[in-house]
Protein backbone atom coordinates (compact mmCIF):
# COMPACT_ATOMS: atom_id res chain seq x y z
CA UNK A 1 0.00 0.00 0.00
CA UNK A 2 1.39 3.30 -0.81
CA UNK A 3 2.42 5.84 1.93
CA UNK A 4 2.00 8.59 -0.08
CA UNK A 5 -1.19 10.77 0.11
CA UNK A 6 -2.85 13.80 -2.00
CA UNK A 7 -3.11 16.24 0.70
CA UNK A 8 -2.68 16.91 3.77
CA UNK A 9 -6.76 16.34 4.35
CA UNK A 10 -6.51 13.44 3.00
CA UNK A 11 -3.73 12.07 5.47
CA UNK A 12 -5.52 12.68 8.43
CA UNK A 13 -8.23 11.49 7.31
CA UNK A 14 -9.93 8.45 9.94
CA UNK A 15 -6.71 9.82 12.09
CA UNK A 16 -7.59 12.93 13.25
CA UNK A 17 -10.48 13.40 16.28
CA UNK A 18 -11.00 15.17 19.48
CA UNK A 19 -8.78 15.28 22.75
CA UNK A 20 -5.97 13.67 20.63
CA UNK A 21 -2.06 13.98 21.88
CA UNK A 22 -0.09 15.42 18.84
CA UNK A 23 3.57 15.22 18.94
CA UNK A 24 4.21 18.22 16.48
CA UNK A 25 7.99 18.83 14.94
CA UNK A 26 9.62 22.36 14.61
CA UNK A 27 11.56 24.72 16.14
CA UNK A 28 9.77 28.32 16.31
CA UNK A 29 8.60 28.77 12.43
CA UNK A 30 11.58 26.37 11.33
CA UNK A 31 10.34 23.18 10.01
CA UNK A 32 7.19 23.36 11.43
CA UNK A 33 4.50 20.79 9.42
CA UNK A 34 2.29 23.72 8.53
CA UNK A 35 0.04 22.22 5.50
CA UNK A 36 -0.96 19.20 8.37
CA UNK A 37 -2.11 22.19 11.11
CA UNK A 38 -3.66 23.74 8.55
CA UNK A 39 -5.40 20.90 7.65
CA UNK A 40 -6.26 20.28 11.82
CA UNK A 41 -7.94 23.56 12.10
CA UNK A 42 -9.83 23.01 8.79
CA UNK A 43 -11.50 19.71 10.52
CA UNK A 44 -12.90 21.12 13.54
CA UNK A 45 -11.71 18.78 15.83
CA UNK A 46 -10.91 20.13 19.80
CA UNK A 47 -9.90 19.44 23.19
CA UNK A 48 -6.20 18.71 21.71
CA UNK A 49 -2.72 18.07 23.57
CA UNK A 50 0.19 19.25 21.37
CA UNK A 51 3.31 18.16 22.59
CA UNK A 52 5.87 20.89 20.82
CA UNK A 53 8.93 23.11 21.37
CA UNK A 54 6.74 26.25 21.18
CA UNK A 55 2.98 27.01 19.59
CA UNK A 56 4.32 28.83 16.88
CA UNK A 57 3.63 32.69 16.75
CA UNK A 58 0.44 34.33 16.80
CA UNK A 59 -1.72 32.76 13.58
CA UNK A 60 0.86 30.51 12.40
CA UNK A 61 1.84 27.20 13.48
CA UNK A 62 -0.26 25.92 16.45
CA UNK A 63 -1.03 29.67 16.92
CA UNK A 64 -3.71 29.26 14.71
CA UNK A 65 -4.79 26.11 16.87
CA UNK A 66 -4.87 28.30 19.64
CA UNK A 67 -6.66 31.44 17.68
CA UNK A 68 -9.83 28.94 17.17
CA UNK A 69 -9.50 27.56 20.90
CA UNK A 70 -9.11 24.12 19.65
CA UNK A 71 -5.89 22.96 21.99
CA UNK A 72 -6.55 22.12 25.53
CA UNK A 73 -3.69 21.56 26.64
CA UNK A 74 0.79 22.75 26.02
CA UNK A 75 3.39 20.61 26.83
CA UNK A 76 5.39 22.80 25.60
CA UNK A 77 9.17 24.80 26.32
CA UNK A 78 9.03 28.28 24.97
CA UNK A 79 6.17 30.23 25.05
CA UNK A 80 7.37 33.86 24.76
CA UNK A 81 6.55 34.95 21.15
CA UNK A 82 2.56 33.90 20.98
CA UNK A 83 0.70 36.45 23.09
CA UNK A 84 -2.60 34.09 22.61
CA UNK A 85 -0.95 31.72 23.93
CA UNK A 86 -0.18 34.18 26.85
CA UNK A 87 -3.48 35.54 27.07
CA UNK A 88 -4.92 32.02 27.49
CA UNK A 89 -2.75 31.02 29.35
CA UNK A 90 -3.31 33.97 32.56
CA UNK A 91 -6.71 33.43 31.75
CA UNK A 92 -6.98 29.89 32.95
CA UNK A 93 -8.03 28.68 29.13
CA UNK A 94 -5.11 26.95 28.14
CA UNK A 95 -3.57 23.82 30.40
CA UNK A 96 0.11 24.40 29.91
CA UNK A 97 2.95 21.48 31.45
CA UNK A 98 6.70 23.39 30.73
CA UNK A 99 9.09 21.28 30.02
CA UNK A 100 12.65 21.93 29.38
CA UNK A 101 14.15 21.50 25.74
CA UNK A 102 16.40 18.64 26.07
CA UNK A 103 13.92 16.84 28.93
CA UNK A 104 11.06 17.36 26.18
CA UNK A 105 12.93 16.22 23.27
CA UNK A 106 14.01 13.27 25.66
CA UNK A 107 10.64 12.64 26.61
CA UNK A 108 9.52 12.20 22.40
CA UNK A 109 13.01 9.95 22.45
CA UNK A 110 12.04 7.39 25.14
CA UNK A 111 8.71 7.71 23.77
CA UNK A 112 9.70 6.21 20.37
CA UNK A 113 11.97 3.94 22.07
CA UNK A 114 9.61 2.29 24.72
CA UNK A 115 10.74 3.29 27.74
CA UNK A 116 7.97 4.55 30.15
CA UNK A 117 10.31 7.16 32.34
CA UNK A 118 13.62 8.42 33.21
CA UNK A 119 15.30 10.39 35.96
CA UNK A 120 17.15 13.45 35.48
CA UNK A 121 18.70 16.61 37.32
CA UNK A 122 17.04 19.15 34.97
CA UNK A 123 14.20 20.97 36.36
CA UNK A 124 14.88 19.81 40.24
CA UNK A 125 13.95 22.57 42.81
CA UNK A 126 11.67 24.05 40.41
CA UNK A 127 8.35 24.16 39.43
CA UNK A 128 9.42 22.02 36.65
CA UNK A 129 9.31 18.85 39.60
CA UNK A 130 7.01 19.83 41.81
CA UNK A 131 4.10 16.74 41.84
CA UNK A 132 6.84 14.65 40.72
CA UNK A 133 8.64 11.36 42.08
CA UNK A 134 12.20 12.23 43.45
CA UNK A 135 14.97 9.77 44.25
CA UNK A 136 18.91 10.01 44.99
CA UNK A 137 21.68 8.51 42.76
CA UNK A 138 25.41 8.58 43.57
CA UNK A 139 28.11 9.58 40.36
CA UNK A 140 31.03 7.33 39.37
CA UNK A 141 32.42 9.99 42.14
CA UNK A 142 30.37 9.06 45.03
CA UNK A 143 28.44 11.97 45.28
CA UNK A 144 25.03 11.76 45.87
CA UNK A 145 22.28 14.40 43.77
CA UNK A 146 18.46 14.45 43.23
CA UNK A 147 16.71 13.75 40.07
CA UNK A 148 13.45 13.79 38.92
CA UNK A 149 10.96 11.44 36.94
CA UNK A 150 10.14 12.43 33.65
CA UNK A 151 7.93 10.34 31.59
CA UNK A 152 8.22 9.04 27.98
CA UNK A 153 5.67 11.05 25.37
CA UNK A 154 3.62 8.38 23.48
CA UNK A 155 1.39 10.29 21.30
CA UNK A 156 -1.71 9.41 19.39
CA UNK A 157 -0.02 11.19 15.90
CA UNK A 158 2.84 12.43 15.08
CA UNK A 159 3.36 15.29 12.62
CA UNK A 160 6.56 16.32 11.00
CA UNK A 161 8.05 18.21 8.32
CA UNK A 162 11.40 16.66 6.08
CA UNK A 163 13.30 17.86 3.49
CA UNK A 164 13.76 14.78 0.83
CA UNK A 165 11.39 11.58 1.72
CA UNK A 166 11.51 8.58 -0.47
CA UNK A 167 8.15 6.53 -1.62
CA UNK A 168 9.07 4.06 1.31
CA UNK A 169 8.95 7.15 3.75
CA UNK A 170 13.12 7.39 4.50
CA UNK A 171 13.21 10.67 5.58
CA UNK A 172 15.77 13.80 5.00
CA UNK A 173 15.84 16.48 7.23
CA UNK A 174 17.28 19.48 6.24
CA UNK A 175 19.90 21.60 8.48
CA UNK A 176 18.66 23.10 12.01
CA UNK A 177 14.82 22.06 10.49
CA UNK A 178 15.80 18.87 11.41
CA UNK A 179 15.59 20.14 15.44
CA UNK A 180 11.85 17.98 17.15
CA UNK A 181 11.10 17.01 13.94
CA UNK A 182 13.15 13.03 14.32
CA UNK A 183 12.07 12.03 18.00
CA UNK A 184 8.20 13.58 17.72
CA UNK A 185 7.83 11.39 14.73
CA UNK A 186 9.19 8.32 16.33
CA UNK A 187 6.98 8.24 19.56
CA UNK A 188 3.43 9.08 17.91
CA UNK A 189 1.49 5.61 17.11
CA UNK A 190 0.93 6.86 13.67
CA UNK A 191 3.04 9.45 11.79
CA UNK A 192 2.46 11.40 9.07
CA UNK A 193 5.18 13.82 7.24
CA UNK A 194 4.59 16.26 5.00
CA UNK A 195 8.00 17.01 2.83
CA UNK A 196 9.50 19.33 0.02
CA UNK A 197 10.38 16.85 -2.62
CA UNK A 198 9.69 13.00 -3.01
CA UNK A 199 11.96 10.66 -4.60
CA UNK A 200 11.41 7.01 -5.70
CA UNK A 201 12.62 4.27 -3.51
CA UNK A 202 16.28 3.65 -3.93
CA UNK A 203 17.25 7.17 -4.25
CA UNK A 204 18.48 8.31 -1.28
CA UNK A 205 21.95 7.49 0.04
CA UNK A 206 21.37 5.08 2.92
CA UNK A 207 24.17 6.87 4.84
CA UNK A 208 22.20 10.03 4.38
CA UNK A 209 18.79 8.76 5.97
CA UNK A 210 17.49 10.57 9.43
CA UNK A 211 14.53 9.10 9.98
CA UNK A 212 13.60 5.43 8.83
CA UNK A 213 10.38 4.60 6.71
CA UNK A 214 9.50 2.43 9.83
CA UNK A 215 8.71 5.02 11.75
CA UNK A 216 6.29 7.10 8.55
CA UNK A 217 2.60 5.63 8.26
CA UNK A 218 2.00 8.54 5.65
CA UNK A 219 3.37 10.93 3.35
CA UNK A 220 2.57 14.29 1.76
CA UNK A 221 3.80 16.70 -0.85
CA UNK A 222 3.70 19.84 0.47
CA UNK A 223 5.66 22.39 -1.06
CA UNK A 224 6.14 24.78 -2.42
CA UNK A 225 6.71 26.78 1.16
CA UNK A 226 6.80 30.37 1.61
CA UNK A 227 9.56 30.05 4.38
CA UNK A 228 8.64 32.61 7.19
CA UNK A 229 10.71 33.69 9.68
CA UNK A 230 9.97 34.72 12.98
CA UNK A 231 11.87 38.68 13.34
CA UNK A 232 13.35 40.60 10.75
CA UNK A 233 15.93 42.88 12.03
CA UNK A 234 17.30 45.45 9.93
CA UNK A 235 20.27 47.78 10.61
CA UNK A 236 19.20 51.32 9.91
CA UNK A 237 20.76 53.00 6.53
CA UNK A 238 23.24 55.74 7.44
CA UNK A 239 22.81 58.87 6.05
CA UNK A 240 24.91 59.51 2.68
Amino acid sequence: MSKIFPDAAAALDGVIADNLLIAAGGFGLCGIPERLLDAIQHSGVTGLTFASNNAGIDNEGIGKLLRTKQVAKMISSYVGENKEFERQFLSGELEVEFCPQGTLAERMRAGGAGIPGFYTKTGVGTQVAEGKEHQSFPDQDGVTSTYILERGIFADLAIVKAWKADETGNLIFRKTARNFNQPAATCGKICIAEVEEIVPAGALDADEIHLPGVFVNRIILGAPYDKQIEFRTVRSREEA
